[in-house]
C-alpha cells in the first residue's frame, strides 16, 4: 500500500465520519477518522450481507456513502451500549 492509498483512505474516513456526525452528532477530526474507517468496514460488511449494491457513478462517492452509513450504525450502537 502506498502513501496515496493511505491518504485516500484517511480522506474517505474523515468525510464519512463527518457525515455521520451531521446525522447523529459528535465532533473532532480524530473521531471523524476513526468512526469513518470503522464504518467503512461495517458498512461494507452490511451492504454485502444484505446484497445491496450502490452505484452513484463514482467509486469514491460509493465508498463514502457506504462508510458514512456504517459509521452511523457504529455510533448508534456505541450509544446504545454506553
Amino acid at each position: 500500500m502506498d502513501v496515496k492509498a493511505i491518504l485516500i483512505w484517511a480522506a474517505i474516513g474523515i468525510i464519512a465520519g463527518w457525515l455521520a456526525s451531521v446525522v447523529v452528532g459528535g465532533g473532532g477530526l480524530i473521531r471523524y477518522l476513526i468512526t469513518g474507517l470503522i464504518g467503512a468496514f461495517v458498512g461494507g460488511f452490511l451492504f454485502k450481507a444484505v446484497g445491496i449494491n450502490i452505484d452513484l457513478g463514482n467509486a469514491y462517492v460509493n465508498e463514502i456513502v457506504v462508510a458514512a452509513i456504517g459509521a452511523v450504525v457504529i455510533v448508534l450502537l456505541a450509544r446504545l451500549i454506553a
